[in-house]
């Protein structure tokens, strides 16, 4: 098993390149092809979220086991109303985080955490085919 974990101060703009590099460089050799990418888009979507609506820093932890990865946001913004996915309205570029989320990850949630909340996601292996294995 696979872990990182990283501190995200306070609205820091270089959190989300930062986290996406450190999710690519955990996953360099986990699961089929484009999986890399999605928990990359996916953790930066949270990332995102911790950082523009909460007015604290928060805590990245990605887990890698042997057939899931697991992704955590967790905020220290107290206890709001819990986060939740909404259609993106036409021609805006904002709301859009969570509809990824739940419609990209095998599961996902919020839970209560300390002060705040954790937003998380998970991806399962795809097996890998048996002619990408062998040109591997």
């Amino acid at each position: 098993m696979s872990q990182l974990s990283r501190r995200l101060g306070r609205a820091d703009v270089r959190a989300v390149p930062e986290a996406r590099r450190a999710v690519r460089e955990l996953l360099r050799h986990w699961g089929g092809p484009g999986q890399s990418e999605v928990a990359e888009l996916l953790t930066s979507e949270l990332v995102t979220n911790a950082l523009v609506h909460t007015d604290e820093g928060a805590v990245l932890t990605a887990t890698v086991g042997p057939r899931a990865l697991r992704v955590e946001v967790q905020d220290f913004a107290g206890r709001g109303r819990p986060p939740r996915p909404r259609a993106p309205q036409e021609g805006s570029t904002n709301g859009r985080g969570l509809f990824l989320v739940e419609s990209l990850a095998d599961d996902w949630g919020v839970r209560p955490c300390g002060a705040g909340k954790s937003v998380w996601f998970e991806l399962g292996v795809e097996p890998v085919a048996e002619a990408d294995a062998e040109a591997a």
